[in-house]
């Protein structure tokens, strides 16, 4: 099966990708394994779906197991949804050689790789990622953490998982909106780095929900691409940031929607890249044909990608900009950009006058008036 080996020095691991991995998990695990058992901790809507055929993988080879269920949603990553995840590991005796298996979304594996780093000082876990986006990003290079009342993802620990399991099947069970929206990092991934791939894209993108090699190539070189990424830069001191292409529009967007799902993550990465590729233009850096032929790309996709597309009220480009001020990526009070010198060409840059900015965001919200 197609692998990915993140190369990172005492901290290695493979990234598998392929059709059918969750029935072969006791297989895929077993070098990992101390002793046979593992715990779950999964999310409502993914244990309805997917936790009984992984509960029965896992009794056809003899492995015990326990799982803890926590609610669907953004809320759950956040000091209550720690809390109750590293009691409830510490009460099952789990030891620090055992396996705890993240099975979910980007929130289940941001959290439970938190609780993994904090819990007895640092334990194992696994990635089986059920969404597109988590699959692609989420799962992929050890960022873990939860949100506070303060913002997005300001708590955490690069923690890196042992082994991902990227079960290209389950992803058919994806509502077509939260599959589009994990798109929006698998579009990133050309536009940073990869003009070849982005021009794949155009050609394959709309069909990855019904070709089952052609999902399997784009998941595979999504985590190729970020693989190469977090090896150079493990822990965001320089070229791990070019991964945030799209993000500090797409975190300010997040803030405005209160983290609801009138806007998802990948949606807000599409639009921020959207936004980011128009700002580059604006700054005579990339072609101004690039952001059109990123929309004419989102727009064949059938996926957000203006503001206008967001629903309900959002802030004027003021406020925006504000909210784009408590992003992670802020250095020395400086917002820092990935911008493009054309498609596939990304960098990073905190010279940017925020008058450029705000006029992209003003020129975006007229959209939707």
């Amino acid at each position: 099966m197609p692998k990915v080996h993140v190369d990172l020095p005492g901290r290695a691991y493979d990234i598998l990708i392929g059709r059918g991995l969750l029935a072969q998990t006791p297989d895929l695990i077993a070098p990992f394994l101390r002793r046979k058992r593992v715990v779950i901790v999964t999310d409502s809507n993914v244990s309805t779906l997917h936790l009984g055929a992984l509960q029965g993988a896992l009794d056809g080879a003899g492995i015990a197991h326990a799982s803890l269920t926590l609610p669907a949603g953004e809320g759950t990553k956040s000091w209550d949804g720690l809390t109750q995840t590293v009691e409830w590991i510490l009460d099952q005796k789990v030891e620090r050689g055992d396996l705890v298996l993240a099975l979910g979304g980007g929130v289940m594996g941001d959290l439970v790789g938190f609780a993994t780093a904090i819990a007895r000082r640092g334990m194992r876990f696994v990635q089986i990622p059920t969404t597109l986006l988590a699959q692609v990003d989420s799962s992929v290079g050890g960022k873990t953490g939860i949100n506070t009342r303060h913002g997005k993802n300001l708590v955490g620990a690069f923690h890196q998982p042992t082994l991902v399991l990227a079960d290209t099947d389950v992803l058919a069970t994806l509502p077509r909106r939260d599959f589009l929206a994990g798109y929006g990092e698998v579009v990133k991934y050309g536009l940073l780095g990869d003009f070849e791939f982005f021009a794949w894209l155009e050609q394959h993108g709309p069909n990855l929900h019904s070709d089952p090699d052609a999902l399997i190539y784009a998941v595979q070189k999504s985590c190729q691409m970020k693989a190469d990424i977090v090896m150079r830069d493990e822990t965001e001191q320089g070229d791990r940031a070019l991964l945030n292409l799209g993000h500090t529009f797409c975190h300010a967007l997040e803030s405005a929607t209160g983290y609801s799902d009138r806007l998802l993550h990948g949606e807000g990465v599409a639009i921020g890249c959207v936004l980011a590729l128009e700002l580059s233009a604006r700054l005579g850096l990339c072609p101004q044909e690039d952001p059109s032929r990123l929309r004419a790309h989102l727009a064949q996709m059938g996926t957000k990608m203006r503001l206008a597309d967001i629903a309900g009220d959002l802030p004027d480009a003021a406020a925006l900009l504000a909210l784009m001020g408590q992003d992670k990526k802020v250095q020395d009070g400086k917002l820092r950009f990935i911008l493009t010198r054309g498609i596939g060409q990304a960098f990073i840059t905190s010279d940017v006058p925020a008058t450029a900015v705000l006029r992209v965001l003003e020129d975006a919200l007229k959209e939707r008036e």
